[in-house]
């Protein structure tokens, strides 16, 4: 099992490009099989959970195609609307394939999806969208099945909770349904506008996407496309706080600043020069000492859940005690115990965390329990002094695009081993 070896104490400098972004490319990779005819896509992140995802497809019956750094799917028929436990145990977005398999193939077998154990994702809002339009579902050894023998129709569907896989979902689910959806209290995540801009490519009818409402116009059918994956704006800010906690500059390029205001905002407020040079590109500079801030994760257009362990391992580095309240995953604080054992000073009190600093980290042997944690311990390993031994980085590849590659060229001591 592949483990990063991490020499720390050197400030980063330099320029990295910024990937495809993982929970839009997953999206969209699912809404390939809406449509018989082709689709390209374009920025694809090379990750695991896309590789998991492309496998998913052709189990399904697409077929995929990377030529060129575009990635080509066509779905002309849908053999097996099937996702396997044994494809998808290790990826939450398995469940994002149920409202186009569903809409297309009026019915579907799902596996409750894996992933990262930080806390219940509750699929309940992705059946109870579909039940509303006019699916049968039922649950049955650990999984989903889904019917719709004579199609989905328009209805009104408003979820208790933003759920943005399950806007997702409805949304793909939605585009070939008879009549009107409208989705209330819907995701407003780049991510999902993303998506909506893809699927309106190949035909699509949707309005108000990347709002709280949204309303969608069932076509007959849908065609094929091109279309090119947004940044990725959790990759984009951990690399800017790798710049902030290791005293460096970098120049974080192919990025949309304005997916990232409230880190943005949060990283002045600790005393990190954040400033804007050009329309996709931010450069940050950290010379000198960094000031606690307090830290409530929300919804977009909140402070991102995905970005919360990496400002906790920020926060180990300031002068004063930072409040981090995580209102979205209630297990997101898995990562404080590790960093705790590289010498953080850490109280833990249910969804809250009061992290005491500056502390002086020391490597150690670390394990890494989730993706976003596995970015925490490689940021907490920059700046501590000595080895740093991070275990279980299979994690941290469901998401990052050779990271310790990108590291390196701004200067880091990090390295694969096994």
């Amino acid at each position: 099992m592949d483990k990063f070896l991490i020499h720390g104490g050197v400030p980063l400098h330099g320029e990295v490009a910024i990937s495809g972004a993982k929970n839009s490319a997953l999206p969209a990779l699912a809404a390939c099989l809406l449509t018989e005819e082709p689709v390209l896509l374009h920025r694809i992140p090379r990750v695991l959970d896309v590789l998991t995802m492309e496998k998913l497809l052709r189990s399904i019956g697409a077929r995929t195609e990377t030529k060129g750094g575009v990635l080509r799917v066509e779905a002309r028929q849908i053999l097996s609307p099937e996702a396997p436990y044994q494809l998808v145990k290790t990826m939450r977005a398995s469940s994002l394939v149920l409202g186009p398999l569903v809409a297309r193939a009026r019915r579907a077998r799902v596996s409750l999806p894996g992933g990262c154990a930080i806390g219940a994702r509750p699929i309940n809002l992705h059946l109870a969208g579909l039940e509303q339009l006019g699916a049968r579902m039922r649950q049955e050894h650990g999984y989903i099945e889904a019917e719709a023998a004579h199609g989905l129709r328009g209805a009104c569907f408003a979820f208790d909770r933003v759920s943005v896989t399950g806007t997702e979902d409805l949304m793909m689910a939605a585009v070939l349904a008879r009549g009107e959806t409208v989705l209330e209290n819907a995701a407003r995540e780049p991510e999902v506008k993303d998506l909506a801009d893809l699927l309106l490519q190949m035909g699509a009818r949707i309005e108000g996407a990347g709002t709280s409402t949204m309303r969608i116009q069932g076509v007959e059918r849908l065609y094929g496309a091109e279309h090119r994956i947004i940044p990725d704006r959790i990759e984009t800010g951990t690399f800017l706080i790798a710049g902030a906690i290791t005293g460096g500059e970098v120049l974080v390029t192919g990025c949309a600043p304005e997916h990232l205001t409230a880190l943005t905002a949060k990283l002045r407020q600790a005393g990190a020069e954040v400033t804007e040079a050009g329309p996709d590109a931010l450069r940050i500079r950290s010379s000198g000492a960094l000031h606690a801030v307090d830290l409530i994760t929300e919804e977009y257009p909140g402070f991102a859940t995905d970005l919360q362990a990496q400002f906790m391992a920020l926060m180990t580095q300031a002068e004063g005690l930072s409040l981090i309240t995580e209102t979205i995953f209630e297990n997101r604080f898995m990562h404080a115990l590790e960093l705790a054992r590289m010498g953080a000073a850490i109280r833990l009190e249910g969804r809250r965390a009061t992290v005491m600093g500056p502390s002086r980290l020391t490597g150690a042997a670390v394990l890494a329990s989730d993706l976003r944690a596995s970015a925490s311990l490689v940021l907490a390993g920059l700046v501590a002094s000595g080895e740093t031994l991070i275990d279980r980085v299979y994690h941290i590849d469901r998401g990052y695009e050779s990271i310790e590659s990108k590291l390196s060229a701004l200067g880091a001591r990090i390295q694969r081993v096994r």
